[in-house]
């Protein structure tokens, strides 16, 4: 058994979050002990839960009405496998614009890199994507796939 405190370490997410998802009704079979939450594995197994459904991008209301779908048991499965089939997507969506970020971050350091050289951002402003170092130009690429050409000079 774990007090909140341990629960918040182990997470490390705030004390309150663990209450509010207590009020919420996302640990329904918590113990209480002279008014003291004790939370057992199976509560860490649903926060380990909760979190990665958070992170995923699921609010607190969807959280616990698929916390409410496991109370309900077999019959229920279809909609939790479906809940994590759509969250995938969201994930791998996400990822891919993460990927976007990143690109961009590296090719403009990249290019700042090359300003710095030069004194100016005159010749890297003036360079085609053929003139880059091919690992650059992927970059480039990925970072404005969705522009048109004559607005990637930025």
């Amino acid at each position: 058994m774990y007090t909140i405190g341990q629960m918040a370490d182990m997470f490390q997410i705030p004390i309150s979050t663990l209450r509010y998802y207590d009020k919420e009704g996302l640990f329904p079979g918590l113990e209480r002990s002279g008014g003291i939450r004790r939370f057992s594995e199976k509560e860490a197994e649903a926060l380990r839960v909760i979190e990665c459904l958070k992170k995923s991008g699921l609010e607190i209301r969807e959280i616990k009405t698929f916390m409410e779908w496991c109370a309900e048991g077999s019959s229920t499965y279809e909609k939790r496998r479906e809940l994590f089939v759509q969250q995938e997507k969201a994930v791998i969506e996400e990822m891919r614009r993460l990927e976007k970020t990143l690109a961009m971050i590296r090719y403009k350091q990249w290019y700042y890199e090359q300003a710095l050289k030069d004194g100016t951002e005159d010749r890297v402003r003036q360079m085609e994507p053929e003139e880059m170092p091919e690992k650059i130009r992927a970059f480039y690429e990925l970072a404005f796939e969705d522009m048109e050409p004559e607005r990637r000079r930025a």
